[in-house]
């Protein structure tokens, strides 16, 4: 059964290979179907892959491919909850190393261009955690590309 709420993600050629390295990178995701153009359209043709429909850690999303009209941008981004650092990294540098270029405060885009947070728990606790101790990890957490947890916990420690 489809579900009834989908994101939707424009890409310019090259949905099929965004959606299987984002379920090789990311648990709970997968490639779910392939559907071919069934006649031309303006940025393709007929049997040109036009949409595929794959889960980014459950969340059912389709990739378009529209052609060069329309751009990600950081206006739309994942966001991953990371649970250490070993995880944080393991994300960060798999989006990174595959083309796509770092960010800063724990933001980074893949090589179609989508932009992704990578965002440790420890930080989310940090800086909702309110008062002096917030202050100095969001602090801290402006001056980094990818989120150090330790850096991040030191700081809210003073």
């Amino acid at each position: 059964m489809k579900p009834k709420n989908t994101i939707c993600l424009w890409y310019d050629k090259d949905a099929l290979e965004a959606a299987r390295f984002y379920a090789a990178t990311f648990p709970d995701s997968e490639v779910t179907a392939v559907h071919e153009a069934p006649g031309d359209y303006p940025d393709g043709k007929k049997g040109n892959v036009l949409t595929v429909e794959f889960t980014v850690l459950g969340i059912p999303c389709i990739g378009l491919n529209g052609g060069p009209a329309f751009k990600h941008s950081e206006a739309f981004s994942f966001q991953i909850a990371t649970d250490d650092q070993e995880e944080t990294d393991r994300y960060w540098n798999a989006i990174v190393s595959n083309g796509g270029e770092e960010s800063q405060c724990g933001w980074c885009r893949d090589r179609w261009g989508l932009s992704w947070q990578i965002t440790p728990r420890a930080l989310t606790d940090a800086v909702t955690a309110g008062g002096d101790e917030a202050k100095r990890a969001f602090e801290a957490m402006m001056t980094m590309k990818k989120i150090d947890i330790a850096t991040i916990e030191a700081a809210r420690r003073g």
